[in-house]
C-alpha cells in the first residue's frame, strides 16, 4: 500500500525522501474541458503535485444542496491529476480566502441564527461538519493510501491571521479524521511568529506562505516547526488585481531566484498560482480595510501559465529552476497562435432593462429597504422601486450601500452611490411625482478579515428629505437567466450606434471555435455572456479591458453573445488577438 508520511527531516513517499513540487490550480476557476490541459502543463513544467482549494459556496448554493456535477466535479478533477501521474493536496477550508466571494463561505451560512464563524460555536460547527461529510469522502477515496493521488489535506486556512481558537482547530481535525482522511494534515499561515503560533496545532504539520526573502521566512517557520520538512504552501509568484488599480506583475527572474533558494534549502513548495484562471460570473471577492476594493474578473495572477493556458516567460524560468531538482519531461506546452479577431457590429438587438424587469416574476413588497439576504438574493443585482413626490429637490439617503447603487427617476439616471467612496446620499431634482429605481450591484463579498459574511444591498434606514421612505417593491434580478432566455432576443429591437444603459444587447454570429478575448474598450460597466456562459464583469475603471472566452464555450454555429451594459457602450464588440489586463506596477 502506498504511503506518504512526515519524517524527521523530509516528506516520505513510500519511505523515501520526497520533495513536494506543487502548483495551485483551482478547478472552479477553469472550464472543466480544460482541466486535463492545465494539469498536463503543470507536469511539463516539472511539478509533481497539484493543489486545489475547495470552495464551499460553489457546491452548496442552499443548505440542502451539495452539487458535484459538471464544473463542480472535484472527484473527476482529482482523477485527472492521477491520470497525469501527479499527486494532489486538497484544501477544503471551510474558509479559503482565495480572493473568492465570501472566502468560500456560502451566503446562507450567515443567516443561521446565532452562527459564529471560524470559531468553536455549535451552529457553525454543525454546518461545517455537514459540509465536510459531503466533500471529504470524495477526497478519502482518492488518497495515496488507497491508490489515489491525494497526499495531504489542509485544515482551515491562514487561521492565525484571524483568530486563536484552538478548540475550533481541534474540532476540524476530529471532523476530518472522522471522514476517513488518513494522509498527513497541514496548516498554513504567513511567515509571522504570532500567526504561526495562533494558527497551528501540536501534531498537525505547519507550513508557511511567502513569496520572497526565502531564508528569513524559512527561519521563522523552523522556529514553529522544529522537525520535519519545511514547506511554503503558497509561494506567491504574482498577485491579484482590484478594479481601478494597476495590474500586478512580478519579475520572472527574481521569482525564479526565490524559488531556487527555497528548493536548494530542501524546502517543498506550492506555487501560488501555477495557473490562476478566471472569476467568472459573480464569484470574485473583495477586500475592505477601510476602503472597499472589489477584485477583478481575471485571476491571471501573473502566473507561469496565463489565464488562457499560454506558457509565459515565468513558466520557462521556473522550469529551468525545477530542472535542477527533478527530471524534466521532454515536452512543453506549444507556443499558441494569436487568438482570432473579429468585430461584432451588424445584427445587434438591444432592449432596455426596464422593459425586461417589467416582465419578470419575483417582485416582493417591503415597507423598508431589505438586504439581499432578506429577499433571498445570493449576489448580482437587486432592483428597488418606490413612488416619490419631488415637489422640491430632496436628499435620498441610506444607512450604507453595499456595494454600488445606480439611482433613476422614471428611467433616467440621476447618480451613483459607490461604497468605495463611502457614498450614502445624493440629491434628487424636483420632478414631481416619479418612479424611483435603485439598482444595486453586489460587486463581491469580502473574502478576508472581520467583514466576511456581512449583509449585502441597501442597509437602512432609507430616507428622503430626512423622512423615512417606505413602500418599496423589490426584485432580485437573475441576469444569468435573462441572458440565457430566448425571449431576450425576441423582445429586443434591431439597433445601431452607441448603447444606452442600462440595457441588454444581443448578437448572433458564427464565432471562431478557439480561445477568444472580448475587448470591453469603449464600454462602461457590465457583464458579458457567450452561449449562456458568463465571462464575468467588466468596468472601464480597469485595469483589465478584455474578458476571456474559453474555446469550449464557443460552438461556431449561431453563437449568442449578450452584454448587460449599465452605463453606456460603444455599440460594437471586438474580439482581439491577446488579453489586455492593464498597465503594470513595474
Amino acid at each position: 500500500m502506498p504511503t506518504f508520511e512526515i519524517g524527521e527531516q523530509d516528506f516520505l513517499l513510500d519511505g523515501r525522501p520526497h520533495q513536494v513540487l506543487s502548483g495551485a490550480l483551482h478547478y472552479f476557476r477553469v472550464h472543466p474541458d480544460l482541466w486535463a490541459d492545465r494539469i498536463r502543463s503543470a507536469r511539463q513544467m516539472g511539478l509533481n503535485t497539484i493543489e486545489t482549494y475547495v470552495a464551499w459556496n460553489v457546491h452548496a448554493p442552499t443548505p440542502d444542496v451539495f452539487d458535484t456535477s459538471g464544473p463542480r466535479d472535484l472527484g473527476r478533477f482529482l482523477d485527472l491529476v492521477a491520470a497525469e501521474g501527479m499527486h494532489a493536496i486538497v484544501r477544503p477550508g471551510p474558509y479559503i480566502c482565495a480572493e473568492w466571494d465570501n472566502g468560500g463561505f456560502p451566503a446562507w451560512l450567515f443567516r443561521l441564527p446565532g452562527v459564529g464563524v471560524r470559531r468553536n460555536e455549535p451552529t457553525y460547527l454543525a454546518a461545517v461538519e455537514q459540509y465536510l461529510a459531503h466533500v471529504l469522502p470524495l477526497v478519502a477515496a482518492r488518497q495515496v493510501t488507497r491508490g489515489g493521488p491525494v497526499i495531504a489535506v489542509q485544515v482551515e486556512n491562514e487561521y492565525g491571521a484571524y483568530g486563536d481558537d484552538q478548540e475550533y482547530l481541534r474540532a476540524l481535525v476530529a471532523m476530518t479524521r472522522a471522514q476517513g482522511i488518513e494522509v498527513p494534515l497541514l496548516t498554513c499561515d504567513q511567515a509571522d511568529d504570532a500567526m504561526l503560533e495562533r494558527g497551528g496545532l501540536p501534531g498537525v504539520h505547519r507550513t508557511a506562505t511567502f513569496g520572497s526573502r526565502t531564508a528569513e521566512r524559512l527561519e521563522v517557520l523552523r522556529r514553529h516547526q522544529p522537525t520535519g520538512p519545511l514547506m511554503c504552501m503558497e509561494f506567491w509568484c504574482g498577485w491579484f488585481d482590484h478594479w481601478g488599480a494597476h495590474h500586478h506583475t512580478t519579475d520572472a527572474a527574481a521569482s525564479a531566484a526565490d524559488l531556487d533558494a527555497l528548493l536548494a534549502a530542501g524546502g517543498s513548495v506550492n506555487v501560488y498560482m501555477f495557473h490562476g484562471g478566471t472569476n467568472t460570473g459573480f464569484t470574485s471577492g473583495a477586500n475592505d480595510k477601510g476602503v472597499y476594493q472589489p477584485t477583478v474578473t481575471s485571476y491571471d495572477y501573473d502566473a507561469p501559465l496565463a489565464e488562457d493556458g499560454t506558457r509565459t516567460a515565468k513558466y520557462d524560468a521556473f522550469r529551468e529552476v525545477l530542472g535542477r531538482y527533478t527530471a524534466l519531461p521532454g515536452d512543453v506546452p506549444p507556443v499558441r497562435a494569436p487568438a482570432p479577431t473579429a468585430v461584432l457590429r451588424d445584427g445587434r438587438r438591444t432592449v432596455d432593462l426596464w422593459s425586461v424587469v417589467d416582465g419578470l416574476d419575483g417582485w416582493v413588497e417591503a415597507p423598508d429597504v431589505p438586504t439581499y439576504e432578506q429577499v433571498g438574493a445570493v449576489g448580482g443585482f437587486v432592483l428597488h422601486r418606490a413612488t416619490v413626490d419631488l415637489t422640491a429637490p430632496a436628499v435620498l439617503a441610506f444607512g450604507e450601500v453595499r456595494d454600488r447603487a445606480q439611482v433613476f427617476l422614471d428611467g433616467r439616471p440621476v447618480g451613483v452611490l459607490d461604497r468605495a467612496e463611502h457614498a450614502t446620499a445624493l440629491t434628487l431634482p424636483a420632478v414631481g411625482v416619479a418612479r424611483l429605481d435603485v439598482l444595486v450591484e453586489d460587486q463581491g463579498r469580502v473574502n478576508y478579515g472581520p467583514r466576511i459574511g456581512e449583509d449585502k444591498g441597501l442597509i437602512g434606514p432609507a430616507t428622503l428629505g430626512g423622512r423615512p421612505l417606505t413602500g418599496w417593491r423589490v426584485l432580485p434580478v437573475d441576469v444569468d437567466a435573462v441572458a440565457a432566455s430566448p425571449a431576450l432576443a425576441a423582445g429586443a429591437a434591431p439597433a445601431t450606434g452607441p448603447v444606452p444603459g442600462p440595457s441588454f444587447s444581443v448578437w448572433e454570429h458564427d464565432l471562431p471555435v478557439a480561445d477568444l478575448f472580448v475587448s470591453t474598450r469603449g464600454w462602461g460597466k457590465g457583464v458579458v455572456w457567450v452561449n449562456g456562459t458568463s465571462l464575468g464583469r467588466y468596468w472601464s475603471k480597469g485595469p483589465q479591458t478584455t474578458l476571456y472566452a474559453p474555446a469550449p464555450t464557443v460552438t461556431g454555429r449561431g453563437d449568442r453573445v449578450v452584454v448587460l451594459e449599465l452605463l453606456a457602450g460603444a455599440g460594437e464588440l471586438a474580439l482581439v488577438d491577446a488579453p489586455d489586463l492593464g498597465h503594470t506596477d513595474s
